[in-house]
C-alpha cells in the first residue's frame, strides 16, 4: 500500500494519541424548527477544548461514524456528528448549511467547548459539504474533506460547486482521497488541488493508492486497513495543528 502526499503550504502535523475509551450519546440539534437526530461524544474534562462537527456520508450515520466520533473524543475533541439526513435523504445545500450553523450554536452552549477552535470534517457527500461550507462559514478554523465532490453543483438544490468558492476559502483544508475512487475520480481532486494552489490557499492532499470511495468504512464499520488507520491519524494531526 502506497500513500502519496502533496503539501502546498507549511503545514506541520502533530499526531494525536488516543486516550481512554469514550462513549457518546444521541442528541437532538434543532434547526429550522425540526430536531435532527445526531450523535455527540466529549472528553470527561469540563475544561474548554477544541471541537469538530462531522458530516456523515450519503449512507447515513452508520455505526462506523459513531465509533469515529468516540475515537475523536478520546483524542481530546468534543465531536458532534450531525444527522443531516434525518428528514430528507438529499436535503438542499441551504438546509445543510443552516443545520451546520445551528450545530455550531449548539456547541457554543457547552462549557467544555472552545468555540474559537472548531473544525469541520465530512465523508462522501459530507466531504463535498466540507469543501462547500468551509469557505462560507468562517467560524471553522480548519477542515478535513474525505473523498468529496469538488465539481458537484449546478442544480436547484445544489446551486454551487465547491470549486466556485475557492476564492472565499481562508481556513486550511486537508483532502483525503483514493486513486480508485469511481464516484469521485481522482482526476477531479487533482484539478481541485491545482486550483487551490493557483489561488494560494493553504491545503494538504493525501492520496491513497488503490483505495476506492468510502475507504474509511467497510460494511458500515471502521475498516482495519492501512488507509483507514493512516487517514484517521492524518485528520487528528491536522486538527491538532490548527484547532488551538
Amino acid at each position: 500500500m502506497l500513500k502519496h502526499t502533496l503539501t502546498l503550504a507549511a503545514l506541520a502535523l502533530s499526531t494525536a494519541a488516543l486516550g481512554q475509551a469514550v462513549r457518546g450519546t444521541d442528541v437532538n440539534v434543532t434547526s429550522g424548527g425540526r430536531a435532527y437526530k445526531s450523535y455527540l461524544a466529549a472528553p470527561a474534562s469540563a475544561t474548554p477544548k477544541p471541537a469538530v462537527i462531522l458530516l456523515h456520508s450519503f449512507r447515513g450515520l452508520e455505526q462506523g461514524y459513531r465509533d469515529l466520533v468516540d475515537q475523536m473524543a478520546a483524542a481530546g475533541y468534543v465531536t458532534l456528528a450531525l444527522g443531516w439526513q434525518t428528514f430528507e435523504q438529499e436535503p438542499s445545500d441551504a438546509t445543510v448549511k443552516t443545520l451546520v450553523e445551528d450545530g455550531l450554536k449548539y456547541l457554543g452552549t457547552r462549557r467544555d467547548v472552545n468555540i474559537n477552535a472548531v473544525g469541520l470534517t465530512g465523508f462522501c457527500a459530507g466531504g463535498r459539504y466540507t469543501m462547500l461550507l468551509l469557505p462560507q462559514i468562517k467560524a471553522f478554523k480548519a477542515g478535513v474533506a474525505w473523498y468529496g465532490f469538488p465539481d458537484q453543483g449546478g442544480t436547484a438544490a445544489k446551486p454551487q460547486a465547491p470549486t466556485a468558492l475557492i476564492g472565499q476559502l481562508t481556513a486550511p483544508m486537508l483532502i483525503l482521497h483514493g486513486t480508485r475512487d469511481q464516484p469521485s475520480p481522482i482526476a477531479s481532486i487533482y484539478s481541485y488541488a491545482g486550483k487551490l494552489d493557483a489561488a494560494n490557499k493553504p491545503f494538504k492532499l493525501s492520496v491513497y493508492q488503490g483505495e476506492p470511495h468510502s475507504f474509511l468504512l467497510r460494511e458500515g464499520r471502521i475498516a482495519d486497513t492501512f488507509a483507514s488507520r493512516d487517514a484517521r491519524r492524518e485528520m487528528l494531526g491536522y486538527f491538532g495543528e490548527y484547532l488551538r
